[in-house]
């Protein structure tokens, strides 16, 4: 074969080769591009998926890209440490035995209340402060927090429960937020952060919240130490008989699995 008919063979490979490198390079990043804007263009209930046992689960958003908000569903950290909360919605008898089981093991929590909740339980309300408990914002009247465009409607849906919170207790309620079932805008993430507000999400739950269709304890356990991971924001309903019963065996597994509880304050503090 001559040269000449050599090098015609040779270009058209070249060729391909020069296109799939600058054709991947500008699908990197495109892809890269679209993770980053994920969270701007967000409107949507907050989700997870668990590909690894034992690591942070991933999530709508990264930890980076909520930090820009004040907003966290975990911490970035290989310790061993659990941030447990806790959404009360009303109360059915549960919450005394949790704060029990929470006070056996020296676990602070953070409670994120419904106005309904500060309104209707104060003693529980106290119990929680004066055992060392966050009482969190969960909203005045639990809507769907991403439906609520404007900054009056989203002021008044905190501002109702801060007030009760005070009028209960005699303090400021700390400004620590959690949008009902997850639902959120970017637009509300701001509006909170602009009210001087961090938002929690979570790393871990499970269905515990049908009143009438609990899960057993084993599914509860299959789920909450299988998923369990260093720097978790583990969600629990203070409605949930199964979680009433089975809290302080819980706490004892995930201490026996080596991991310690901290207050939101640190992770919050930590950034």
């Amino acid at each position: 074969m001559d040269i000449k008919s050599h090098i015609r063979k040779i270009i058209p490979i070249a060729l391909l080769f020069v296109a799939a490198f600058f054709s991947g390079h500008f699908l990197a990043k495109g892809t890269a591009k679209e993770t980053s804007a994920q969270l701007d263009s967000a409107n949507d209930s907050w989700g997870l998926s668990f590909p690894e046992k034992g690591k942070t689960p991933v999530g709508n958003a990264t930890i980076d890209e909520l930090k820009q908000y004040n907003a966290y569903f975990a911490e970035n950290t290989e310790e061993k440490i659990i941030y447990l909360t806790f959404d009360c919605g009303y109360e059915n008898g549960n919450t005394a035995p949790i704060l029990d089981a929470l006070k056996k093991h020296n676990v602070p929590a953070t409670f994120f209340v419904v106005g309904n909740f500060v309104s209707d339980e104060p003693d529980l309300i106290k119990r929680m402060v004066a055992e060392g408990h966050i009482v969190g914002n969960h909203t005045f009247s639990h809507p769907d927090m991403a439906k609520i465009s404007t900054r009056e409607a989203f002021t008044q849906e905190l501002s109702k429960v801060e007030a009760l919170y005070e009028d209960i207790t005699g303090q400021p309620m700390k400004k620590y937020y959690r949008p009902p079932q997850g639902k959120y805008s970017t637009s509300n993430l701001e509006m909170a952060k602009d009210m001087g507000y961090n938002t929690f999400f979570w790393s871990l739950a499970y269905v515990d919240w049908y009143q009438d269709n609990q899960p057993s304890k084993e599914e509860a356990f299959d789920k909450l130490l299988n998923r369990i991971h260093p720097g978790a924001i583990v969600l629990l309903h203070s409605t949930s008989s199964t979680n009433a019963q089975i809290l302080d065996e819980l706490l004892t597994k995930w201490e026996e699995m080596g991991y310690q509880f901290r207050s939101l304050d640190q992770l919050a503090g930590a950034s």
